[in-house]
């Protein structure tokens, strides 16, 4: 059953409890999705798509970037040097579930603790700050998260066909 249909957040907003929903589901899929996926699967390009790991540490990426501009923070070297390292192949499965747990667990604790009564407040993304707001952002954590859940299902999907 989809996290949506369970009932609703304890003290949680519309807003901020669909963020929270979506990050469950994301929790969910990812787990039963990568299972038994290999190292060369994991990094594997079938038809000129991003591969499975790619998807995985850029979640886990975007969601740290995402909550850095929520914060109305700009981001760190350290954070820009992560971003420009996201295709390599080096990380392991394990490895890499455990930092989309991470910045699940992290997103979600900042999502639940922002004041409905800030969504309206400015936010600037990037260097050359772009305008955003509270509310926008939270609806871009779910959002970008999902699409990028869904692009980790086709690649596996289409790995899989190929295998059998």
């Amino acid at each position: 059953m989809e996290p949506w249909l369970s009932g609703s957040l304890p003290h949680l907003d519309p807003l901020r409890a669909g963020v929270c929903y979506s990050f469950m589901q994301v929790r969910d899929e990812i787990l039963h999705w990568t299972a038994g996926l290999d190292h060369a699967a994991l990094w594997a390009s079938p038809a000129g798509l991003a591969p499975a790991g790619f998807h995985l540490r850029h979640i886990a990426g975007s969601l740290d970037r995402l909550c850095t501009y929520l914060r109305g923070e700009q981001l760190t070297q350290a954070q820009l040097a992560a971003l420009r390292d996201e295709m390599n192949p080096s990380a392991t499965l394990a490895d890499l579930l455990t930092a989309v747990h991470q910045a699940l667990e992290d997103a979600e604790s900042l999502v639940r603790a922002t004041n409905p009564a800030s969504y309206t407040e400015f936010r600037g993304v990037g260097r050359r700050q772009l305008p955003t707001t509270v509310g926008g952002l939270l609806l871009h954590l779910a959002e970008h998260t999902q699409r990028h859940l869904g692009q980790l299902i086709v690649t596996i999907k289409v790995l899989r066909s190929a295998s059998t």
